[in-house]
């Protein structure tokens, strides 16, 4: 999931530096919401693995 999100950011910039208005924002976006969805994850797992552990 990490390396789809750095391909994604890569893109994103390449695409802005070139002029690509539509591309690099809907890298951009898409690479947002993988991020969110990574973090959710992540919040998830040490919630309740101290759940578990408690």
């Amino acid at each position: 999931m990490l390396e789809a999100i750095i391909i994604l950011l890569i893109i994103a910039a390449i695409a802005s530096l070139l002029g690509f208005r539509g591309v690099a924002g809907a890298a951009g976006g898409i690479a947002k919401i993988l991020i969110f969805i990574v973090l959710i994850g992540i919040l998830l797992l040490l919630f309740f693995g101290i759940l578990v552990v408690a």
